[in-house]
């Protein structure tokens, strides 16, 4: 059976999806409600990491509809990306880097998705031809890395892939293409079972190193599967890094996310961020955790890491950059950095902000005078 007969096997209907966890007529019902609005696809590899008897199960907070997703506090889009869109499925927020929305496409819809504007739903952000894309990279020198996410960069077809990467890999200025991707966590058969995508990949990163970007946010996504793809891509030379998204119920933990790192170096994933879940309707108030809560989180787990283990950054995608959240500054002040800024004046400035205890987003703009 191909990936995509695999993949048409997912279940995608609160009814389907009530024949394996247990669920009464009245949650289905209002669990179907928000599947209508906020598309569900859970893979039946996904699927069976859940413990079925768990209403808490942290997998299944990941996979499954809430009907905390009905809430509307919040922003659809919390990091300003309709504004950095140069193009369709183009965006150039930072100097450096261009960042291409492949497809709205993805394996699983993650119910924390900070694209919910988009995944599963939207065309209007998303690339409808290449050749736009690859002409502004290539008429921008100060492009030296494209980051091809979506959605999901590995739900497009082979073709697709190959006609994408191996126009990018022809232009010098590029030092290095990234490709977003959640597949080795939610959907590792994609991988592991295709060996025309590997070849594919092994014939572009001949040309131009590549290099995967997935997302583990929990140790029991650490499987023999997930690692066998994570694997499969590191033979062809193509490193593995990890960003995970700090989530209320299923990391939000000392020990969990310890777990997690350690686990991700064993397999030999670089641990590359912890995110601070962004403020999106639908998210917001089921996901978030605090600040100061999160901060105390990420330095307990660093603490019990060794040598490489340790090197992730807890961050913040904010509208005006990406902001290090470095630690508490004073009773109330937590101390930040930025890593990547819009303003290339305040790229690597470190500035205090006041933080209340239940506060898990800077709402204001951080604006740093010259």
């Amino acid at each position: 059976m191909g990936w995509q007969d695999e993949l048409g096997r997912s279940v995608r209907t609160v009814e389907a999806l009530a024949a394996h966890l247990p669920m009464d007529d009245a949650e289905k019902a209002r669990l179907g409600e928000i599947a209508e609005r906020y598309p569900m696809a859970i893979t039946l590899y996904y699927l069976s990491l859940i413990d079925p008897d768990d209403p808490d199960d942290p997998i299944r907070r990941m996979a499954v509809p809430s009907e905390a997703e009905a809430r509307l506090t919040g922003s659809f889009d919390t990091s300003g990306e309709m504004h950095n869109t140069v193009l369709d499925g183009l965006q150039h927020k930072y100097s450096q880097t261009g960042m291409m929305l492949s497809t709205n496409t993805c394996s699983m819809y993650c119910r924390h998705c900070f694209r919910k504007r988009l995944v599963g739903l939207s065309n209007d952000e998303v690339a409808r031809q290449a050749d736009a894309v690859v002409a502004y990279v290539a008429a921008h020198a100060a492009i030296n890395n494209v980051l091809v996410s979506g959605g999901d960069a590995l739900l497009n077809s082979n073709a697709q892939l190959e006609d994408l990467l191996g126009r990018l890999a022809t232009i010098e200025h590029l030092d290095f293409i990234r490709i977003g991707t959640r597949v080795p966590v939610v959907f590792p058969s994609r991988i592991v079972g295709d060996q025309a995508l590997l070849d594919i990949l092994a014939r572009v990163q001949a040309k131009k190193q590549l290099m995967l970007v997935t997302q583990f946010n929990h140790p029991r996504e650490i499987t023999g599967q997930s690692a066998g793809a994570v694997r499969a891509v590191q033979a062809l030379g193509i490193p593995v890094v990890n960003q995970a998204v700090l989530l209320r119920g299923v990391n939000d933990d000392a020990g969990v996310l310890g777990d997690l790192m350690r686990g991700l170096t064993g397999i030999g994933v670089l641990p590359y961020y912890v995110f601070q879940c962004r403020p999106v309707t639908g998210v917001k108030t089921h996901f978030q955790v605090p600040l100061r809560e999160g901060i105390a989180i990420v330095q307990a787990a660093k603490a019990a890491q060794n040598g490489v283990g340790k090197s992730f950054r807890y961050c913040m995608s904010h509208v005006t950059g990406k902001l290090e959240i470095l630690g508490m500054a004073g009773p109330e002040e937590m101390l930040f950095q930025y890593h990547e800024a819009v303003d290339s004046g305040n790229l690597g400035r470190l500035f205090t902000r006041p933080v209340a205890t239940e506060q898990a987003w800077l709402d204001e703009p951080v604006l740093i005078d010259s």
